[in-house]
């Protein structure tokens, strides 16, 4: 085995060498920022919501576990996003809005995963206040 396959970084003189450029991804995140929102922001919200009904129809677990997942992939992604507008100091009112959305979702999705059970408690709850709510509302009329 020849030494330089063994140990490829070993004529790096600095430790710059060995890192990764972020630069490229930043200026990416920079350029294609409204294809980036216009994807992120749908996903994020739809698969959170898909996320709620399985826990609200008692699906498997596993069904509910990747829904989650992925969506806890889209959510940490727009964090990831906001977060290089922050880098370069952009800091306004959609920079928080997509954060707030981000963690938001983040936090829905980690709540399917950990424990469904609650979900499921307050969603039960809020259809027998939903029900009761229309039957009052029904008998005004």
């Amino acid at each position: 085995m020849n030494v330089k396959q063994a140990r490829p970084f070993a004529n790096a003189t600095h430790f710059d060498e060995l890192m990764f450029d972020f630069s490229n991804l930043l200026e990416f995140s920079h350029h294609h920022c409204v294809a980036i929102c216009a994807a992120l922001v749908p996903a994020n919200v739809l698969t959170t919501l898909c996320a709620i009904v399985l826990v609200g129809l008692k699906r498997p677990a596993l069904q509910v576990w990747q829904v989650s997942g992925v969506g806890s992939v889209f959510a940490l992604s727009m964090m990831l996003h906001v977060l290089t507008w922050f880098i370069v100091g952009v800091v306004m009112l959609p920079t928080f809005v997509l954060l707030l959305l981000g963690t938001s979702c983040l936090s829905i999705n980690l709540w399917t995963i950990l424990h469904p059970g609650s979900m499921q408690k307050l969603l039960v709850h809020l259809s027998r206040r939903m029900y009761v709510l229309r039957a009052s509302t029904a008998s005004l009329l």
